[in-house]
């Protein structure tokens, strides 16, 4: 069987799914494929929403399950009141993935349907701590079970015409805090306005590396990176305007 007919055969054995979405392409992927081969009626997505979720990602999270007409059950996870994710000593990720998935477990056994997530086959499970919480819990990662790469999952959103389909990775808020550094909300709130306020000048890939306020690190894409240089003084500017003594512009890799 080739990798669609392996997810297919798969999640057709279960009852129900319950889809672990961000509104990424990974996880809007699966959650299509699930209402595909499951029917909507047996299918649910359930999100994370803390600080550490941008505002933006949570509206186009919401708009991909309406566009597929699946419900979505938002969770409000308690990891930033767990002193092991904000102390984001390089297993911060570990700590996220375990907090959604003790969150959402109660909600998938009361259904008795299956708890999965959208990692997939070219992601390298032995170095993705979210893979491990994952493991030792039994969720489900079917599009990697099934052999699914990343350019097949980008061309089934493109086939089914997901608005994720050409959309860049976008990790979490907390990922732009250097490891070492704790984790706090007001950071947070500072990377998401410094992020938005960029991107509304039309830039795709930004990334805003929060050193706490004695600097920042702007990284953009680097088909954007001659744009950045010419603007390097308003990216500057904006960088002070939350406070911020240092500044920095970088390639994002």
């Amino acid at each position: 069987m080739n990798p669609q007919e392996k997810l297919s055969a798969l999640i057709r054995s279960w009852p129900g799914a319950v889809v672990a979405f961000s509104g990424g392409v990974d996880s809007s992927v699966l959650l299509a494929a699930c209402v595909e081969i499951l029917g909507v009626e047996r299918v649910l997505a359930v999100i994370a929403v803390s600080p550490s979720l941008a505002k933006p990602e949570l509206e186009e999270a919401r708009e991909i399950a309406k566009f597929l007409g699946v419900e979505l059950f938002e969770l409000n996870t308690g990891e930033f009141s767990d002193e092991r994710y904000l102390a984001n000593s390089g297993d911060r990720c570990f700590w996220c993935k375990e907090a959604l998935f003790v969150s959402a477990e109660p909600i998938a056994e009361e259904r008795g349907w299956v708890l999965c997530y959208g990692e997939n086959a070219t992601d390298d499970s032995g170095d993705r701590p979210g893979s491990l919480s994952a493991s030792s819990r039994a969720v489900r990662a079917p599009l990697r079970e099934a052999g699914w790469t990343k350019s097949q999952v980008r061309e089934f959103a493109r086939e089914r015409q997901l608005s994720v389909s050409e959309k860049p990775a976008m990790p979490c808020l907390s990922s732009r805090i250097p490891v070492g550094i704790p984790v706090t909300i007001e950071a947070l709130a500072r990377v998401e306005r410094m992020e938005t306020a960029i991107r509304s000048r039309g830039y795709r890939v930004v990334r805003a590396r929060d050193f706490g306020i004695e600097r920042v690190r702007i990284e953009i894409g680097s088909e954007e990176m001659s744009k950045a240089n010419e603007e390097r003084m308003l990216l500057q500017s904006l960088a002070e305007q939350e406070g911020y003594e240092g500044f920095e512009l970088a390639t994002y890799n």
